[in-house]
């Protein structure tokens, strides 16, 4: 069983309405659909988010650097062959979404091989995840009008909280009315996308000291090397490292320079290999762990819960699965779908993937 063919489908579809945080903001889910056919007919299927203004990666740049670099150096391999395929893809720098959508795509491959779920292959923990949602930039009482139907249509308990504006009270005053909405027993965290300074970061979180919040992740840049020691060390609760720390290495810097605490996984970024290798290397060295989400449709949500529920560590925590409730629509014939607060696990072999095909026909943007 060889790898015989590789496709990078762009395809659109637009959000029901602008998400926005401090790195930017989106209006349509400009997505790639990596399919990788092997010679004895199994195709296993990922989804490449592109994120511009974290990454660099653009819907275009995924497919070139997929069509004119990367297929042409694993055609032939075996999908057993994932540290070959790996050792020539990190040939070429960056690029991590599209490298992560070929790596479980092959891990999809695997699954359907083995007549196995790919959950399965990587840990088997549980069958469902219970999932966090998002909260973007909007006035106060929209914010907390989003949390109110969110936990009352799906049971989600769990929010990601986007800050990073300036004034920070403005985001201040949306946590607290968050909170006195929601009550006590929400969890909250707050995501700054690198949008504050230490100091505004330090300010703020002091003034939110008696909101309970679960998390901070991401408040200033990364490369404000000492203010984000300086801030970690101070801050009342645990300081999550997501662009920060994209692959292992990074993570490593993160934890033993005092810039963080805990790490988000994102598979989106570092597909299923990548992210079991950072995290073994969180658990070596008893940091915490969240599924993180890349603004995710539902094929990259079903890879997030594939391997959020394989592994007791990621388990743990409420995942960031529910992005794609903010799309239009999506791709797949059989729509997830979030029920008491938890997303199941698709059944059977592979990833469970199935793709519409009309639907994909509609979106995508190369035909």
């Amino acid at each position: 069983m060889n790898i015989a063919k590789i496709e990078a489908i762009p395809f659109a579809i637009p959000y029901r309405k602008p998400l926005k945080f401090a790195s930017g903001e989106v209006h349509t889910a400009e997505h790639v659909l990596v399919r990788v056919h092997t010679d004895d007919g199994l195709t296993g299927m990922a989804e490449a988010p592109p994120r511009p203004y974290t990454y660099g990666e653009t819907q275009e740049s995924i497919v070139a650097v997929i069509d004119k670099i990367f297929a042409p150096q694993i055609l032939g391999l075996s999908p057993l062959e994932r540290e070959v395929v790996h050792a020539r893809l990190d040939r070429t720098v960056g690029n991590p979404t599209a490298k992560a959508a070929l790596d479980m795509a092959l891990w999809d491959i695997l699954g359907q091989a083995a007549g196995v779920p790919v959950s399965g292959l990587l840990g088997g923990y549980t069958d469902r995840m219970r999932v966090s949602h998002m909260v973007g930039f909007a006035p106060a009482g929209q914010m907390v009008a989003e949390a109110e139907r969110i936990r009352d249509v799906h049971g989600i308990s769990t929010f990601k909280v986007k800050v990073g504006r300036r004034p920070y009270t403005n985001d201040v005053d949306a946590c607290r009315a968050l909170r006195e909405a929601l009550g006590p027993q929400v969890e909250l965290y707050i995501d700054g996308n690198r949008g504050w300074t230490a100091s505004e970061s330090a300010r703020a979180l002091r003034e939110m000291a008696d909101l309970g919040l679960t998390f901070a992740e991401e408040l200033c840049p990364a490369d404000d090397v000492l203010g984000r020691r300086w801030l970690v060390r101070q801050s009342p609760v645990p300081f999550i490292a997501d662009e920060s720390a994209t692959q292992a290495a990074e993570v490593t810097r993160e934890l033993l320079g005092g810039s963080a605490t805990a790490i988000s996984i994102k598979t989106a970024r570092t597909g299923f290999t990548a992210s079991q290798r950072v995290l073994h290397q969180c658990e070596g060295l008893g940091v915490e762990m969240v599924m993180g989400n890349q603004i995710d449709g539902q094929i990259g949500t079903l890879c997030a819960v594939a391997f959020g529920g394989a592994h007791r560590s990621t388990a743990r925590r409420a995942g960031e699965l529910s992005n794609f409730l903010d799309m239009t629509d999506d791709l797949l014939t059989e729509p997830l779908s979030i029920e008491d607060g938890t997303l199941r696990i698709r059944e059977g072999a592979g990833l469970g993937i199935d793709i519409d095909p009309d639907k994909l026909a509609r979106y995508r943007q190369d035909a």
